[in-house]
């Protein structure tokens, strides 16, 4: 059974994401994370992708090089990490982190976000993702 990882900061989406990866606690992410220098009070957490790519990277996971639009959901590989909730402040993009995983062939959404009823979606009409990066074992 899928046991998703609950952000446990307003802006630890995407340490949360890269927990639901690897099986992390968000405690257990978030001190592999700080460790880096990757912490979730800095903003570029949800408007830039480099920090999650360095810390699937650290772990030994690989990501794809670009972020791929997103065209539907049967096309979305077996685990990506979604960009959902896109939006702008002061000219600048963010989005909300999520994963998404195939578990014998039935998808899934773990979604971090502490005010939904449940962790574990499969309201994919509700998410409208803009992008995705592939997620693959190095």
């Amino acid at each position: 059974m899928l046991k998703p990882v609950v952000q446990e900061e307003t802006t630890g989406c995407g340490i949360a994401s890269v927990a639901n990866i690897l099986g992390k606690t968000y405690s257990e992410m978030k001190a592999m994370a700080n460790a880096m220098g990757i912490h979730a009070s800095d903003k570029s957490l949800w408007s830039d992708t480099q920090h999650v790519r360095r810390m699937l990277f650290s772990a030994g996971m690989e990501t794809s090089i670009d972020e791929s639009p997103f065209e539907s959901w049967d096309a979305l590989p077996d685990l990506a990490l979604l960009s959902i909730k896109h939006h702008q402040e002061e000219g600048k993009n963010f989005w909300h982190w999520v994963v998404f995983k195939r578990v014998n062939g039935q998808p899934f959404v773990l979604d971090s976000a502490d005010y939904l009823p449940s962790n574990v979606r499969q309201d994919f009409d509700a998410m409208q993702p803009k992008w995705f990066i592939k997620v693959t074992n190095a």
